[in-house]
């Protein structure tokens, strides 16, 4: 801890992302990363640029970007807005909306990156439990707040709410802005874009990292009322005027457009998913349904840290979380189909499962 540090700086507890390993020959299936490549047009993009124009500041309104956007979800393009992956979407959007008196409402197992903002913003936070089933449970989001934000699908359980559960909600909360982040909705859940214009209180954000193949080119979206957006604006204008390089802007222009791609390749992952699924209920796995691309899964009698690990010294990563309530599953990001039978099989060699 330094001296020169302000002292908001000494209470934050940042984010601690997936492993990114440097080696080669290992199976990463930690940090839910399409195993698919980029559209062949987002491809051509890059190849067509014109490297030239990298001397100049990108456009600051993403223009292209978001014509795309409006046109592929049917909206207008002041009811879109583009940032640095739909984390930074994610960091405007508690600086906007949720910096109020009442407490911000959020599932007490989520995205951990909601505590991190709440923190380094200071907005008191209410915890909702899930149900024993590892369900949001909207009912419960009654009282007075300052705003609610949850995933759908949820992260890290996998599992959806459904398009009519958050019509109710947003029936009963008209009050406060309510958040639905749909990182992973592209893999089997229904987006609630479409109930943007019967709420002016609704956004919604996605991100091009998971279902669109472009983690690396960090491309986030919202999706809300003009009124909403224009807010998300006033704080990006003052953080960050140009948040989408030119390359991003391109490529991710290109992969919304690729609507045949992204059909086929999102359609491959729900299949090995299910592939999976069935495999580890074979081992003796318990799943968590999912509409996602990932898995999340405890077996009946082995920890999961100690899965985890057995895994490593085969070089196959994936993610365990140590907060209760959660410290006995594992988070299998769904890969091609070769990496989903090669854990497979490995988990097959586990003396444990072999002597089920």
């Amino acid at each position: 801890m330094s001296k020169y540090w302000s002292e908001a700086i000494r209470s934050l507890t940042p984010y601690v992302p997936g492993e990114q390993p440097k080696g080669s020959n290992i199976i990463k299936l930690n940090t839910n990363e399409n195993p698919f490549p980029p559209s062949p047009m987002v491809l051509e993009a890059i190849h067509q640029f014109d490297t030239d124009r990298l001397r100049l500041y990108p456009d600051p309104d993403s223009s292209a970007l978001k014509q795309s956007l409006a046109d592929h979800f049917h909206v207008k393009t002041d009811q879109v807005f583009v940032g640095n992956g739909s984390d930074e979407v994610l960091a405007h959007t508690f600086m906007a909306f949720f910096r109020h008196p009442e407490p911000l409402l959020m599932p007490d197992i989520s995205y951990s990156f909601y505590d991190v903002y709440a923190n380094l913003y200071g907005i008191d936070v209410r915890h909702i439990p899930l149900q024993d089933d590892f369900c949001i449970a909207l009912d419960d989001y009654s009282e007075a707040n300052g705003g609610i934000i949850f995933a759908n699908p949820n992260a890290p359980t996998g599992r959806a709410l459904t398009l009519d559960q958050i019509n109710a909600l947003l029936q009963r909360n008209t009050e406060s802005v309510v958040v639905v982040d749909e990182a992973y909705v592209d893999f089997g859940a229904e987006t609630a874009i479409k109930l943007v214009e019967q709420y002016s209180n609704l956004l919604v954000v996605q991100t091009l990292s998971k279902s669109r193949s472009l983690a690396g080119m960090r491309v986030g979206f919202a999706i809300g009322s003009a009124e909403l957006i224009d807010g998300l604006e006033r704080v990006k204008n003052s953080f960050n005027s140009y948040p989408l390089d030119m390359l991003a802007q391109v490529t991710a222009t290109a992969a919304i457009k690729d609507v045949a791609y992204f059909t086929q390749t999102t359609q491959q992952i729900i299949k090995t998913r299910e592939w999976t699924n069935e495999q580890l209920l074979a081992l003796g796995f318990k799943i968590i349904p999912s509409k996602t691309n990932f898995v999340f899964a405890s077996h009946r009698y082995i920890e999961a840290a100690e899965l985890m690990g057995f895994l490593r010294t085969h070089q196959i990563l994936v993610r365990h979380f140590s907060r209760p309530g959660i410290d006995n599953h594992l988070r299998i990001t769904i890969g091609t189909e070769e990496e989903m039978h090669a854990m497979i099989n490995c988990l097959k060699r586990h003396p444990d499962i072999i002597s089920m």
